[in-house]
């Protein structure tokens, strides 16, 4: 089981302010006889002048590595009579190395505005030794992947992992023709977590249904080192992921579907393993496949899946080593025939080895064909510097 969503909740703190009250007197005059009375007629009349309050989420100065992507945390304003008022996001976070403004403007219904800022500090990334490494690769397509960060539970990841998922380029960059997914021991803090371990989550952002899946691949070695080549549903509530924060996220795990196209645990090294996640079956699936590959962690392999309406065939270097295909298709056993978006990634368990300080899973390309076809890819990333 690679994942297993939850939910999370969270608020902020509201501090309604006081409003200004006139009161309108005005004095009436009731004639008669030679005598007249006076009666005093008030009006309440509520003048709306207070703004909202706007609260920054996260820091107001942030440093951020070139060469990565920048999310912007946004903020959140409440007004003392409407409430909840959405603000307005202005400003651009460029790549190139300065300082950078984005502003954040709510206005209420009476007209009353206000503003904030965060101040983005874009600096070369460096690696774990401090030295900068901006020159030695770039940073991954945006246009086809997303860096899944954040801790789907807001503590930590799921299967006892203990690494942090960074957006950084020194977990994730392209270089020499190849991308790398490097874990590393380091200190690192995050969403208010501090972790001994980083590394890279890809979601991408192509998402199909049936076709050939290709991954030309050398893997990490290392007793509690676990890299991944996966599918999800396009549909899974999974906080934080790339689908889900476009509003796709409508089912739980395992509903949604999930296919480990490769899984290789280092503490069963040169085995690799391929599996189906179901309502029918997960966790301790019974659905898995395995085979010894003598140089999983010294020579690319090509690691594939052909996922038709039928069946799924798993294999390595076109040697086929599993076959999922119940006979009885039904959202319990086959959730597999919509849309499924492909995860590259690299977990650290929590026994890894003592001496572990850096370890890459490096992928020379990632290929989606059109089903019973290899001629031309429907979706491809060749990782070309």
């Amino acid at each position: 089981m690679r994942s297993r969503p939850d939910t999370a909740q969270g608020g902020f703190k509201t501090q309604l302010l006081p409003l200004f009250i006139i009161i309108v007197s005005a004095l009436s005059s009731c004639g008669g006889g030679g005598g007249g009375s006076n009666e005093s007629v008030s009006a309440t009349q509520t003048i709306d002048q207070t703004p909202p309050v706007i609260t920054v989420t996260g820091s107001s100065s942030i440093d951020h590595q070139q060469g990565s992507v920048y999310r912007d945390e946004g903020a959140s304003a409440v007004d003392s009579v409407d409430g909840f008022v959405t603000p307005q996001a202005s400003g651009t976070v460029g790549d190139a190395l300065g300082t950078y403004t984005i502003t954040y403007t709510a206005t209420d219904s009476a007209g009353n505005s206000a503003s904030a800022t965060r101040t983005v500090t874009v600096v070369a990334g460096t690696d774990g030794g401090g030295e900068s490494n901006a020159g030695t690769g770039r940073a991954i397509d945006s246009e086809k992947w997303f860096h899944q960060t954040r801790l789907p539970d807001g503590n930590t990841w799921y299967n006892g992992e203990i690494q942090h998922y960074t957006d950084r380029i020194d977990n994730a960059y392209v270089s020499d023709g190849s991308l790398k997914i490097v874990a590393k021991k380091e200190s690192f803090s995050d969403q208010g977590r501090t972790k001994q371990y980083t590394s890279a989550r890809l979601n991408s952002k192509y998402a199909f249904t049936y076709g050939r899946v290709e991954v030309r691949a050398k893997l990490p070695q290392g007793a509690g080192t676990w890299p991944a080549i996966w599918m999800l549903g396009k549909n899974i509530n999974e906080p934080g992921a790339y689908w889900q924060t476009l509003g796709y996220g409508t089912t739980a795990w395992p509903a949604s579907g999930e296919v480990d196209i490769m899984e290789h645990w280092g503490d069963n090294q040169n085995t690799v393993s391929s599996a189906i996640h179901s309502p029918s079956s997960y966790g301790g699936t019974m659905n898995v496949g395995s085979q010894y590959i003598g140089t999983v962690s010294s020579e690319f392999h090509v690691y594939s899946l052909d996922w038709t309406a039928d069946q799924m065939v798993f294999s390595v270097d076109g040697v086929e080593h599993y076959t999922y295909a119940p006979n009885d298709k039904n959202a319990s056993t086959w959730p597999f025939d919509t849309d499924q978006y492909l995860l590259l990634n690299f977990a650290i368990e929590g026994d890894i080895a003592s001496n572990f300080t850096e370890g890459a899973m490096e992928v020379d390309y990632v290929r989606v064909y059109a089903p019973n076809s290899t001629d031309n890819p429907v979706w491809s990333d060749e990782f070309n510097d």
